[in-house]
């Protein structure tokens, strides 16, 4: 990196830390930090949501993703319209009725305070190992691929957080991810510009879509029913659906954003507005892992992209030499062809150039496998360097600094929205609720910025102590899906079954936990075969079943708790 790539990485941060921070800074009571004074339009509500979810990870491991895998990926998301409407139909118009800080203060006013803390304990241990993961996962490839030190990447996205998030509350954190999202969207639009610039001059963009076409990586929709199988039609609309509405109806992290709305209508717009951009949007940053992919079919790739570090004798060196001889041999000869190609191409030219692709890929594996043995420390999987390792070898200086404030500014963005409902949750559903009940606004509002920088502290040190589990990248992906489904399924009870109490749907909900983590242990060990989306329909399904079963089994006589009528 050059001075300025620093300039530029280092002067947006500060920009965004400091316009948040200056913009936000008047704060006097719990509505205005928790809920930034219900002043959000729906363009800030629906960027905000946005970015919440799409954290590092998203801009780090999809285009990586794509470059593996293809298109395919965008099926998760075809739920997510359907999601929103869900949401905007039956959970705002009861959060913004009851005025609420949290969503889980509607299930105690339908149940009873038991089942609110039950739910809200799952939002806070799933959403505070989560948010020290969004801080990990970003810090541990950048500091691998540009030689920083790990704990102080940590140490710098973490600690711009808590300032931001501290200082201005629910306001700042929205008002930031806006511009973040600008910011986000600009340098993805940037890198495709460069990423199409180094094909061959022969070669243009619907060159390259069709290059990427003949080797598989164009296909988007898999109408496959195999429910092991992750990203296909079939668990889009039903695993995401249900996902989608777990998170976007009850994660606080997701609700506190359009709580802050400036009305019903410019909430449902915003959620609206997510669910028309969503799609689009993560089918552009595949795109870009595509084009990337096709870049790297006439500019050599590293054989292996994680540039991790493996001690070996001549020997071991000199067998993997002879792999990466073997790959730059195959590799020269699928270039020959490519150059060549062109909407003329025949068809066993094309499947000549799948065949080589398939020996290519080989290699890489049989390459990361022997690394692998001769150092059992060597992480095989380098899809989330694959993007990264393209910025840093092709773009100008400048724009690399600019990608690489994209890449924290993501991090950031989802960690600010985490940290301020974590806060929200605990001051509301436990500080409030159980140790302090008066109305002293002053001493609320410091207990909620003390607990603030007490789960980013918590966060910051999740991810310095991450290096001692296995998989933790991968985690994020499947961690959400643990819970979010036990947390649906109570809140369904909540809306639609009327009869069912307060009992019956907290042993439903410890049912479904419990059922929900042996499932993820069986899959854990190979007895089963399933996707972690189904993780969502199996907990909201089972917790539905099980408390229709137990009311049906409790005394008739016995009156259902206060129950709040969505359509009042």
């Amino acid at each position: 990196m050059s001075i300025v790539d620093w300039f530029v990485l280092m002067g947006t941060l500060v920009l965004i830390v400091a316009y948040g921070t200056w913009k936000t800074r008047k704060n006097s009571n719990l509505q205005s930090y928790l809920k930034g004074n219900n002043s959000e339009n729906w363009a800030t509500i629906g960027l905000s949501i946005m970015a919440t979810q799409a954290s590092a990870i998203t801009f780090l491991s999809t285009p990586g993703q794509a470059y593996e895998s293809g298109m395919g990926f965008v099926q998760f998301y075809f739920g997510l319209p359907l999601a929103m409407i869900i949401i905007s139909i039956f959970f705002l118009p009861v959060y913004y009725r009851l005025k609420v800080y949290t969503a889980y203060q509607y299930l105690e006013q339908r149940f009873d305070v038991k089942v609110r803390s039950f739910t809200a304990f799952l939002f806070l241990a799933s959403r505070g190992l989560a948010a020290g993961i969004t801080i990990y996962a970003p810090s541990i490839i950048l500091s691998t691929i540009l030689g920083w030190n790990l704990q102080l990447t940590c140490l710098l996205i973490g600690g711009l957080v808590i300032i931001y998030t501290v200082s201005g509350g629910s306001r700042a954190v929205s008002l930031t991810q806006k511009w973040q999202m600008g910011i986000i969207m600009a340098g993805m639009f940037f890198a495709l510009y460069y990423v199409v610039g180094s094909f061959p001059e022969n070669i243009g963009f619907m060159d390259g879509v069709d290059i990427a076409g003949a080797l598989g990586k164009m296909e988007i929709i898999d109408l496959d029913t195999n429910l092991g199988n992750r990203y296909t039609l079939l668990s889009g609309l039903t695993g995401g659906l249900f996902l989608f509405v777990s998170y976007f109806g009850t994660d606080q992290s997701q609700v506190q954003r359009y709580l802050g709305g400036k009305s019903l209508k410019e909430s449902r717009m915003g959620l609206m507005f997510n669910g028309l951009l969503k799609i689009p949007m993560q089918f552009f940053i595949l795109l870009v892992g595509v084009m990337v992919f096709v870049s790297f079919q006439f500019n050599k790739p590293p054989i292996v992209f994680n540039p991790f570090t493996v001690e070996m004798t001549a020997e071991q060196e000199a067998g993997l030499s002879s792999i990466e001889a073997e790959y730059d041999q195959v590799f020269d000869q699928k270039k020959t062809l490519l150059t060549e190609f062109s909407s003329e191409t025949t068809k066993e030219e094309n499947r000549q150039i799948a065949s080589l692709q398939l020996q290519q890929d080989s290699l890489r594996e049989t390459y990361k496998a022997s690394l692998l043995s001769i150092d059992p420390d060597y992480e095989t999987k380098d899809s989330d360097y694959i993007f990264l390792t393209f910025i840093l070898n092709y773009l100008p200086h400048g724009l690399i600094g600019l990608l690489l404030a994209v890449i924290f500014s993501a991090a950031m963005s989802s960690t600010a929205g985490e940290l301020n409902a974590l806060a929200a949750t605990t001051t509301i559903d436990y500080y409030k609720k159980f140790w302090s009940k008066s109305d002293d606004e002053k001493k609320d509002l410091r207990v909620s910025k003390l607990l603030t920088v007490a789960w980013g502290l918590l966060a910051i040190l999740i991810a310095l102590t991450a290096g001692m589990f296995e998989n933790l990248i991968q985690l994020v992906n499947i961690l959400g899906s643990l819970f979010y489904g036990t947390i649906l399924g109570v809140f369904l009870l909540a809306l639609f079954f009327k009869s069912v109490k307060a009992n019956a749907a907290l042993i439903g909900g410890l049912v479904a936990q419990i059922t929900v983590l042996t499932v993820h242990f069986l899959k854990t060990y190979e007895i089963i075969e399933l996707s972690y989306l189904m993780y969502n329909f199996i907990g909201c399904a089972v917790v539905i079943l099980v408390g229709l079963l137990v009311q049906m089994a409790m005394p008739k006589d016995n009156l259902p708790n206060q129950l709040v009528d969505q359509n009042e």
